[in-house]
């Protein structure tokens, strides 16, 4: 049954049957035979079947919700036990917004000193991304803001506030000012990340607020990629300051801080929501309470 509803699931994200089959390992007429007996078994039709994926039965759609009920409690099944025999072991994937990847690796180090049979995989994605792969059951967890869109049902750890930096050359006009604000950067030529990530859409209402409409003439989802056009001269970029520390080190370039009212936004780990959870995913939660509490989280000196 387990097999067959991680099919089903399968299928639901894939929306194509070859793809599916890839994703799991398996040929596709296996998948299909799966998904018969499946349908067989619960006495319903879960899928719309033609030439090709036409979709989920209304049937169907209700039966996702409960598989990724099912499949995830069998993995916390999985987990416990593992835990009962080997301690606290296992691999845990975590997808975290591109601002958040330096405190997703100080994160999963320090973890890991003390968890050393615990592996990690890191991946770069969109808060929108962190949330589907979270109720896919792709991820164990992410790393996303806490309090600017909708979250749904999760649990949560609290991590830093996110402030906000101006990045430029040493030669660029800004360059010897202790600070800016939102409005002195209204005429720069910048290069931001793409509107898909909530870090802009953070970065165009401070803007907003401020009563000025910048245009970012080079955009990329790729921190890095706006670090290098800055260090390649004229350019100028936007990051929270313990990115920016670090995508900035051993460069000529300077940071400055941008003056804001507001405290900043709340970014954390966040879980899917289960009472109790796996006891590593507990132990990842103890973690990121542990590193907000460490002289590096809140504002600092930049």
């Amino acid at each position: 049954m387990i097999n067959r509803l991680e099919m089903f699931m399968a299928l639901a994200k894939e929306q194509h049957f070859g793809r599916a089959a890839a994703s799991l390992g398996v040929t596709q007429p296996t998948l299909s035979t799966g998904l018969r007996q499946l349908e067989d078994q619960l006495g319903v039709k879960l899928v719309q079947r033609g030439s090709r994926f036409g979709g989920l039965t209304p049937e169907g759609q209700r039966a996702l919700v409960w598989a990724r009920q099912i499949v995830g409690d069998a993995r916390m099944l999985r987990e416990e036990m593992r835990y009962t025999r080997k301690g606290l072991s296992g691999h845990l994937r975590i997808a975290v917004i591109p601002t958040a990847l330096t405190w997703a690796s100080r994160l999963a180090s320090d973890f890991n000193l003390r968890h050393p049979n615990v592996d990690f995989t890191i991946l770069s994605r969109t808060s929108a991304e962190i949330l589907t792969m979270l109720e896919n059951l792709d991820i164990d967890a992410g790393i996303s803001y806490l309090d600017n869109e909708p979250l749904g049902r999760v649990s949560t750890a609290f991590l830093y506030r996110e402030r906000y930096t101006l990045v430029c050359g040493p030669d660029h006009p800004l360059a010897g000012r202790d600070a800016v604000t939102w409005q002195d950067l209204a005429d720069l030529k910048l290069c931001l990340l793409t509107p898909d990530m909530q870090n802009r859409r953070i970065i165009n209402k401070n803007f907003m607020d401020a009563g000025v409409a910048p245009q970012a003439r080079m955009e990329s989802n790729s921190t890095v990629v706006l670090v290098a056009h800055v260090e390649n001269g004229g350019w100028t970029t936007i990051l929270p300051q313990d990115l920016a520390r670090f995508l900035t080190a051993g460069k000529a370039l300077r940071i400055i801080p941008i003056l804001q009212s507001s405290e900043g936004h709340s970014v954390g780990l966040v879980a899917p929501y289960r009472e109790p959870h796996t006891p590593v995913l507990q132990a990842l939660l103890d973690e990121a309470g542990l590193a907000a509490t460490k002289p590096h989280a809140g504002t600092g000196a930049v």
